[in-house]
C-alpha cells in the first residue's frame, strides 16, 4: 500500500497509473448497472460491457510494468483503451485519453495547472471525434468536468486530491442533469450510461488521491448477475442495426476527411484516435461498406459488428429464459428460426489474400461463392478471436444466468478453443462451451436444440446435458460436386481428384463419431448426383423416428429446393424442413453446387423440439 497522500501537489508516473488504475476497477464494478440504464444511443444495454472492455485493456497496459514519467504512462494509457475501445462510450473515453495524452506526452511530472489543461484538451479531443455530438452525455460531463478543474486550477487549488474531488462534485452534478437534457433519458428516468461509467472512474481516482490506498492484489472486481435487474428504456426496431467497429492504422490517416465519408452510412459515428492510429465506431445497415470505405485511408483490422436488434432483445426479454445460447458463423441456420429462437452468433474470420471479412455479417453467402469463382487465391477461415466471444459472454452474462455456446467440432477448427479461452475470463464459470463434433447444418440443428431447450425453461446444465444426448442423432453429409476447391484450398490431396475419377466415385463430407468433421462416404459415379444423394440420405431415415432436416446449397436454390423434394416425397416422419444458403464451414470446400443435408432425430424428452 502507498501512504497517505495528504497534500500531493506533483503526480509522477508510479501514482499517476496506480491512480487509473484504481479508477478502471471502480468503473469495473459498475458494469452491469451501466449495461442496466443503456438507453442511448440505443437501448441495447452494452455500455457497461463495453467500458469494461476498453478500462481492461488499459489496465492490462498499466500492469505491465512501472514507469516514472507521467506522460509515458498517460501515452500507454491511450494507446491501450484505443486498442480495446468497444462502443460508443468506449470509443469516447479513449478519445478524451488520447487528447490528454497527447498534451502532456513530454512531461515527467504534471502539476495540477498541467493537469487541467490536459484535461480540457482531451475533452475537446473526445467532442471532435463525434460527427453529431449530444448535450447530455459523457460528452457534456467530459466537458464540465474539465472545467472545473481548470478554474480551480486558475484559483490556485494546488493538490490534487482537492483539484479532482472539486471536479468529481461537479461531474455528479452534470451526471445528474443528463437525465432532463435528453427525452429518451427522461422517459427512461435514468442518467446517461457512458457518462456515469465516467463518474464512476474519477470517484475510484478520487478514492485513491485522497487515501493513496489500492489493493493490487485483490483481482479485478467482477459485478455479480442481478436477476431482478431489468433494462431501462424499451426495444425499438433499429434501421441501423449493427454497431460496427475497426481500426485504421497507416502514415497519414486522414480522419476529418474518412469521418465525412462515412457520416453518410448510419448514426452514432465515433472517429477516434491520432494520425496513425484510428478507431472507427458507427451504426450502421451495411457493415461491409464501412469496411470498404475504411481500407482507403490504410490498413484495416479488428472488424467487428454487433447485432444491436438482437442484444436489445437480450436486454430487454431476458427475464423470459435463464439461459442464453451462442453459436460460431460455421453453423447454418434458416433466419427465421435465428431470429425465433434468439440465437447470438460470432462470426468466424473469411480472408481472400489480403482482404478480411466477417462470415454472415460483412460477407453474405452469395458474396461469398461469388469470391470463391474469382478470386485467385483459395479463402482462408479462421476462428474468431477470443476477444470476440469474450465480449459477447460478458454482455449476455449481464442480462442471464448463464451462456451455452454450441461451437463447431473441436478437431477440425480452433473455434472452440477460442470460445473456451473467452469463457475462462468470465466470473463464476457461467459459460459452458459444447463441442458439437459438427459444422454447418448439424452444428445448426443443435444450436436450434439448445436455444428451444431454453425456452422451455430449462438451466445450463440442463441444456448441456440434453444437447451431448443429442449429437450422435444429429447427422451432417455434405456431396462433392468438384474435388477442385477442396485440392486448391489444401484440405484435400492433389491425387484424389484422378483416383476419385478413375473410380467413378463423388467423395461425402460428413460429421464423424470421434466429432470430427471428414470423408464420410462415397457415391457411386459423377452423374446425377441429387437423386443418388436423396436416395442416400432417405435410406438413413428410420421410418419409427421423427425428424427434422436441413438443405444447405451453395448458390443454387433450385437445386437444393429440388434436393429436399426428393428426400422428404412421401415421408411422413420428416416433420419439419428448410432449404437455406450454405455457409463457409464446408461451402469453402465443395465450391459452388455443393448440397449438403442435415437431419436431427427428434426427442420425447423436455424441452425437445416438435418439428
Amino acid at each position: 500500500m502507498a501512504t497517505k497522500a495528504v497534500w500531493l501537489p506533483r503526480l509522477d508516473g508510479r501514482e499517476l497509473a496506480r491512480a487509473l488504475q484504481a479508477g478502471g476497477r471502480r468503473l469495473l464494478a459498475a458494469r452491469e448497472h451501466l449495461d442496466r440504464i443503456n438507453v442511448f444511443p440505443v437501448p441495447d444495454g452494452d455500455t457497461g460491457t463495453n467500458l469494461a472492455l476498453t478500462i481492461r485493456t488499459m489496465l492490462g497496459a498499466l500492469q505491465t510494468g512501472a514507469v516514472e514519467h507521467a506522460g509515458e504512462v498517460l501515452t500507454r494509457a491511450a494507446d491501450a483503451a484505443l486498442d480495446g475501445a468497444r462502443g460508443n462510450s468506449g470509443a469516447i473515453l479513449s478519445q478524451f485519453l488520447t487528447g490528454v495524452a497527447d498534451r502532456v506526452a513530454t512531461l515527467r511530472e504534471l502539476s495540477p495547472a498541467e493537469f487541467a489543461d490536459a484535461v480540457r484538451h482531451g475533452a475537446a479531443h473526445a467532442r471532435e471525434a463525434i460527427a453529431e455530438p449530444r448535450e447530455g452525455t459523457i460528452l457534456t460531463v467530459l466537458q464540465d468536468f474539465a472545467a472545473e478543474v481548470e478554474q480551480l486550477a486558475r484559483r490556485g487549488v494546488g493538490s490534487f486530491p482537492e483539484l479532482v474531488r472539486g471536479g468529481l462534485v461537479r461531474a455528479r452534478e452534470s451526471l445528474a442533469a443528463t437525465r432532463e437534457q435528453m427525452d429518451e433519458l427522461r422517459r427512461a428516468n435514468v442518467v446517461d450510461a457512458g457518462a456515469a461509467g465516467f463518474v464512476a472512474m474519477l470517484e475510484g481516482i478520487s478514492a485513491y488521491l485522497d487515501t493513496g490506498e489500492l489493493d493490487e492484489s485483490a483481482p479485478l472486481p467482477a459485478s455479480e448477475h442481478d436477476e431482478h435487474g431489468h433494462a431501462a428504456g424499451h426495444a425499438e426496431s433499429l434501421a441501423h442495426r449493427w454497431c460496427t467497429e475497426c481500426m485504421v492504422t497507416g502514415d497519414a490517416v486522414d480522419r476529418r476527411h474518412l469521418r465525412e465519408r462515412l457520416a453518410a452510412l448510419g448514426s452514432s459515428l465515433v472517429v477516434a484516435g491520432t494520425h496513425r492510429k484510428v478507431r472507427v465506431h458507427l451504426h450502421v445497415a451495411d457493415p461491409a461498406e464501412v469496411f470498404r470505405i475504411a481500407a482507403e485511408y490504410g490498413a484495416v483490422s479488428a472488424q467487428k459488428a454487433d447485432d444491436m436488434q438482437r442484444q436489445q432483445e437480450a436486454a430487454h426479454h431476458a427475464p423470459r429464459r435463464r439461459v442464453a445460447i451462442v453459436a460460431d458463423s460455421a453453423a447454418d441456420i434458416p433466419d427465421d428460426e435465428l431470429e425465433r429462437l434468439d440465437i447470438h452468433l460470432v462470426p468466424v474470420r473469411v480472408n481472400f489474400g489480403e482482404h478480411s471479412y466477417l462470415d454472415k455479417v460483412s460477407l453474405s453467402p452469395a458474396q461469398f461463392y461469388e469470391l470463391l469463382e474469382r478470386s485467385p487465391v483459395p479463402p482462408k477461415t479462421s476462428q474468431p478471436p477470443p476477444g470476440d466471444f469474450r465480449r459477447l459472454f460478458e454482455f449476455l452474462a449481464s442480462h442471464y444466468e448463464s451462456v451455452v455456446s454450441i461451437n463447431v467440432a473441436g478437431r477440425s477448427s480452433g473455434t472452440k478453443q477460442a470460445a473456451e479461452a473467452a469463457a475462462a475470463r468470465i466470473a463464476q464459470a457461467r459459460v459452458h462451451v459444447v463441442d458439437t463434433g459438427n459444422a454447418s447444418l448439424g452444428q445448426g440443428l443443435l444450436a436450434m436444440h439448445a436455444a428451444e431447450c431454453a425456452a422451455a425453461g430449462m438451466d445450463a446444465a440442463e441444456i448441456v446435458a440434453s444437447v451431448q444426448r443429442m449429437i450422435p442423432r444429429t447427422r451432417t453429409f455434405g456431396c462433392l460436386a468438384t474435388l477442385d476447391y477442396g485440392i486448391r484450398g489444401g484440405r484435400l490431396p492433389k491425387i484424389a481428384k484422378p483416383i476419385a475419377e478413375w473410380l467413378r466415385l463423388t467423395p461425402l463430407i460428413a460429421n464423424l463419431p470421434d466429432l470430427r468433421v471428414g470423408l464420410g462416404g462415397f457415391l457411386r459415379g459423377r452423374r446425377n448426383l441429387r437423386p443418388k444423394f436423396a436416395r442416400f440420405v432417405r435410406r438413413r431415415l428410420d421410418p419409427a423416428k421423427r425428424y427434422r432436416l436441413l438443405v444447405g446449397h451453395a448458390n443454387a436454390p433450385d437445386e437444393g429446393e429440388r434436393l429436399r423434394e426428393e428426400i422428404v416425397a412421401g415421408l411422413a416422419n420428416v416433420e419439419r424442413s428448410w432449404v437455406l444458403p450454405l455457409g463457409t464451414a464446408l461451402g469453402a470446400h465443395g465450391g459452388p453446387g455443393m448440397l449438403v443435408v442435415g437431419w436431427q432425430e427428434l426427442d420425447d424428452g423436455p424441452g425437445a423440439p416438435r418439428g
